[in-house]
């Protein structure tokens, strides 16, 4: 077999391409090569695969969303801030006091973190407030219906001492010039209070009507619910039968006894008798009983002075498995948030406001209903109803099943807890490793379980779905509303 002469390309396989042979390098490649860098970098670029470009694609935009979105934020924050912080810098004399807020939140219903409207407030509000020197007081209810009975109770309070019936808390004095009068009640009406969501504002109502409509008297509310408790008879001991011959016995000891002192049995001295009896509980002192209210004190007035203005700060919490999409638009949008707080902000600052609306006339003095209160300032969030959580509307359904089952274990706690006090017999080994709760200690529990059962109820009335604002016509003229200042001409 001869070989192939020289010069002469070998055959080719039929069917397949020629092969281009590469292009001459430039001299700057050349030289790169020599430095250390890898051949692979130096090739011509080419682009990525299909699935890096999708990769790619939906990070960047992603990320664009998320720096385009927090750098808004950052910029509106700033500009309102630019525009108040100048007020921050005017000079004031050494005894006066900044304008004060009262910022009153609770807890949204069916979310179990009842500081998250706080944390809106300080997150949105609050710099901006600081930029202007504005001092604020945060109210925060960490149960329904908490603020609603906190603020009731503190307009009695005030009700009490302008009547004489209470003394006024001693407040430790600012040094101030003689010829100086601080009015508290002006400094406080020149401030404001804020409401943070529709579940606040409607327990914010429902405690002015409360402190401005209802009694004056002093209430112990865990005594007064202990009074109720007590004749209900789940702590009373089944009554036992005697037999018959117990009765024959007791007759044949009266015969012998008669015409002389009924006779005491004897009973065998016992060393460990003393150990099986409870403990005696020390009586506790009784505080001195409040004098009642005269009967012509404790009447409501027929005007109410006017109030601190109102400012409504729309807020909702998004809960649930099922609103997972709309927290991560909601994420994405922080912008409107920031808006919203510094707009707010911005409104208190001002001090622009005007009468409140309330329902009409011919409407109850107690609430109103929901189309007249689509007409008025009631109206304030009420779209946010639709984002309170579904469980909320099952929570008497669910209390009524904690308290039937609780009452159904009672009894067998309650015969353990008296055998074992009466020596009845011996604790076994599980209960002195872990002892069962006493008589006194499941009383004292049935009484915080039912408190706290009634307090869920009472603030659900208030809070649920549909629920009327609390109403009296002697609001009007008393509340008033901040609003947007008047555009600056440019």
């Amino acid at each position: 077999m001869e070989a192939p002469s020289q010069g002469v390309d070998p055959p080719r396989p039929s069917g397949s391409a020629p092969t281009k042979p590469p292009g001459p390098k430039s001299g700057f490649v050349t030289a790169l090569e020599y430095t250390g860098i890898p051949a692979s970098w130096l090739r011509k670029p080419k682009l990525p695969s299909r699935n890096w470009l999708i990769f790619i694609g939906t990070t960047s935009s992603i990320l664009s969303l998320y720096v385009y979105d927090r750098r808004e934020a950052k910029r509106i924050k700033q500009s309102y801030i630019d525009r108040v912080k100048h007020l921050a810098e005017e000079p004031m004399k050494t005894w006066e006091l900044p304008r004060k807020l009262t910022v009153y939140a609770c807890k949204w219903p069916g979310d179990e973190e009842y500081e998250s409207s706080m944390k809106y407030f300080k997150r949105y509000m609050k710099p901006v407030l600081a930029a202007a020197g504005l001092d604020y007081e945060i109210n925060n209810g960490n149960q329904h219906g908490a603020l609603a009975r906190v603020i009731a109770e503190r307009i009695k309070s005030r009700r009490r001492i302008a009547l004489g019936l209470e003394e006024e808390p001693p407040k430790v004095p600012l040094p101030r010039p003689a010829d100086y009068k601080f009015d508290e009640r002006e400094h406080e009406l020149k401030g404001g209070v804020v409401v943070v969501g529709r579940h606040s504002f409607k327990e914010y109502m429902e405690g002015l009507r409360r402190g401005w409509t209802e009694s004056l008297e002093k209430v112990d509310r865990e005594e007064a619910l202990s009074r109720i408790l007590e004749n209900d008879g789940h702590f009373d001991e089944p009554e036992e039968e005697q037999p018959a011959d117990q009765f024959s016995q007791e007759e044949s000891s009266t015969e012998k006894s008669e015409g002389g002192s009924p006779q005491t049995p004897i009973v065998p001295f016992s060393p460990l008798a003393r150990l099986r009896l409870p403990p005696r509980e020390q009586p506790k002192p009784q505080a001195p009983a409040e004098p009642p209210v005269p009967s012509h004190l404790d009447i409501p007035p027929s005007t109410i002075p006017p109030q601190p203005p109102l400012l409504f700060l729309p807020y909702k919490s998004i809960v649930g498995f099922l609103n997972i999409p709309r927290m991560i638009i909601d994420f994405f949008n922080e912008r409107h948030h920031v808006q919203n707080g510094c707009e707010a902000a911005y409104r208190v600052i001002m001090d622009e406001t005007r009468e409140f609306q309330g329902p009409s006339l011919s409407e109850s003095s107690e609430s109103a209903s929901s189309s007249q209160e689509r007409e008025s300032d009631l109206s304030f969030g009420v779209d946010q109803e639709s984002d309170f959580r579904g469980a909320y509307d099952k929570l008497p359904k669910d209390i009524e099943g904690y308290r039937k089952k609780y009452y159904e274990a009672l009894p067998a706690k309650l015969t353990t807890a008296r055998a074992l006090a009466r020596g009845e017999r011996e604790p076994t080994k599980d209960e002195k490793t872990y002892p069962p709760p006493t008589e006194v200690e499941l009383a004292a529990e049935r009484l915080k379980k039912e408190m706290n059962w009634r307090d869920q109820l009472e603030g659900y009335e208030i809070l649920k779905k549909g629920s009327p604002v609390a109403w009296d016509d002697r609001f009007r003229g008393s509340l008033r509303v901040f609003v947007d200042p008047p555009k600056e001409d440019s």
